[in-house]
């Protein structure tokens, strides 16, 4: 059976223990053996290595060299790595080794939470064929994203709160490569209820799948 890790930690606000056992049942139900942790500590484990996929959930935190450096030698020798939000997109500020893996840093979501549209622009991807542009309420994040990164999705910003960004369209949903390892992000799911929405979730779930070895 594959084996996926759940790291939760960090910052509440996220709901980090809520969303790693929503998270948890959801790959659960695609068959996976599921790990979760609530701490870095994990990733210093050399076992790691062998899983199918990684999963952090961490806002704001801090990973130590060790940890770090064996998570980067698990995802570029084929583990997976997923995530979304804060969670995985606002981790670890001061890990650039981190950051060069998951594609991105959050920088600011101006307006906090508010409405906001989601357009696909890969229709044809597996990861979002078929779930089409949806509306959306939650934090719209503005990132600093990597230009290797694979855009599924994205959301256009209004000018609003920030008019020097209005009408700028920022990056919503990716896949990308990490040596060997498939690498998957949503910028959705600042909380565990927006597992109800039905478009995220199945992005989130198809993301994750499609990234576990």
């Amino acid at each position: 059976m594959r084996q996926v890790l759940i790291c939760w930690g960090g910052w509440d606000g996220h709901e980090p223990e809520q969303c790693a056992a929503v998270v948890s049942d959801m790959l659960q139900a695609e068959g996976f053996s599921v790990r979760v942790e609530a701490s870095t500590e994990a990733f210093a484990d050399p076992d790691i290595r062998d899983y199918s996929l990684i999963v952090p959930m961490l806002t704001m935190t801090r990973i130590e060299k060790p940890e770090i450096e064996n998570l980067e030698l698990a995802i570029r020798g084929g583990v997976g790595l997923g995530g979304f939000h804060g969670q995985a997109g606002d981790s670890f500020r001061d890990c650039v080794q981190y950051q060069y893996m998951i594609g991105g840093q959050w920088v600011a979501h101006p307006g906090n939470i508010y409405d906001y549209t989601v357009n696909i622009t890969k229709p044809d991807d597996p990861l979002v064929s078929g779930v089409g542009d949806f509306p959306y309420r939650s934090e719209q994040y503005y990132m600093h994203v990597d230009p290797n990164n694979e855009v599924l999705a994205t959301t256009a910003f209004t000018g609003e709160h920030d008019a020097w960004i209005d009408g700028h369209v920022m990056p919503v949903v990716w896949k990308r490569r990490h040596g060997k390892g498939r690498v998957f992000y949503s910028s959705l799911g600042h909380q565990a209820a927006e597992f109800k929405v039905p478009q995220m979730r199945e992005i989130v779930r198809r993301g994750l799948v499609w990234a576990a070895r």
